[in-house]
């Protein structure tokens, strides 16, 4: 019998437009045969199932079911394609845990904890991940400038702590651009880390769960023709992404190494997407995503194609994982 799959997508964040491309690519590529997908619209104002019709029918949030016709619909699944909050931050896990519906993504605090970049990588440090020097501030804190200079140098960058895909991020070369790039980051979040420039190669590396295994995909380098990975560089074609990467052997199994390590720190489940920076050959890391882009030009589904894995079999693997 086929499995009921929620796929759901738009959340609360920046990132609403991309996480609805995400979604429907899920939708357009899951193998029909085996799972029926549902496409489940989150937002704030509404939580709607939105049929081939394009027509919404309202989600029932005390058991996360639909009516369609007068029968009610329940999900044997629900795969994750919200990016930002409420899909990235644990917001979503907790409910679906506590509805005892199984979701592709990772649990709820592994979520929340990914998300907060600040927290991450406090967490990462006693096991030796290494990290750029960095500074905090939140809403309402005194700005010393000369502080944050004297700590992460110049140039350095000022990015919201909890929000994804290059917004609220500004890269600084001057003590006067601190306060205007501050308070373009305070739009986003309401904590900021500032931290220092790497100049180095930048690699994206993907892990995903696979056949009940770690799996570390192909590693991806970021080249930015921009002055650094913004937004427009990584949605509107205004970067090269080369995979696999152009790095050293000796430097793929370290980063490789790396991203295998925090992946099971971290007890991860479900796909994860973690940026890195090498700085004399040592990776530094920068954040990891949980629900990274899923589009046909995102980093993760490039990924899982150098690797021989199609869209249809890297979607069914996470549900395959999620009811397992």
């Amino acid at each position: 019998m086929k499995k009921n799959i929620a796929i759901i997508m738009g959340g609360h964040s920046s990132e609403l437009e991309i996480s609805l491309k995400s979604g429907n690519v899920v939708y357009q590529y899951l193998n029909k045969e085996k799972f029926t997908p549902y496409r489940i619209h989150i937002f704030k104002e509404k939580w709607v199932y939105v049929d081939e019709q394009e027509q919404e029918h309202s989600v029932d949030r005390n058991d996360f079911s639909v009516t369609i016709d007068g029968e009610s619909v329940h999900f044997d699944c629900v795969f994750n394609a919200i990016h930002g909050s409420p899909g990235e931050d644990g917001l979503m896990q907790a409910y679906f845990e506590l509805l005892k519906i199984p979701q592709t993504s990772c649990d709820y605090y592994q979520a929340s904890l990914t998300f907060n970049k600040r927290d991450l990588l406090s967490v990462l440090k006693p096991y030796g991940i290494p990290a750029a020097p960095s500074y905090y501030l939140n809403l309402g804190d005194k700005i010393d400038e000369d502080a944050i200079v004297s700590k992460v140098g110049l140039p350095c960058f000022v990015k919201a702590n909890k929000a994804g895909s290059s917004f609220g991020i500004s890269k600084v070369y001057k003590k006067e651009e601190l306060m205007a790039a501050i308070a373009n980051a305070y739009k986003e979040d309401d904590e900021i880390i500032i931290e220092a420039f790497l100049n180095g190669v930048e690699v994206s590396v993907g892990v995903i769960k696979y056949h009940g295994e770690t799996k570390v995909l192909p590693i991806t380098e970021i080249v930015s023709e921009n002055d650094f990975f913004d937004y427009e560089a990584k949605y509107q074609g205004k970067s090269k992404e080369v995979t696999p990467a152009r790095i050293t052997e000796e430097q793929a199994t370290s980063v490789r190494d790396m991203a295998k390590k925090v992946y099971d720190i971290l007890k991860m489940k479900g796909y994860s997407r973690s940026e890195f920076i090498f700085v004399d050959s040592i990776p530094y890391m920068l954040e990891m995503n949980t629900t990274p882009g899923l589009t046909t030009e995102s980093i993760l589904p490039q990924q899982a194609q150098v690797a021989g894995i199609s869209l249809s079999e890297l979607f069914e693997s996470a549900i395959t994982e999620a009811l397992r």
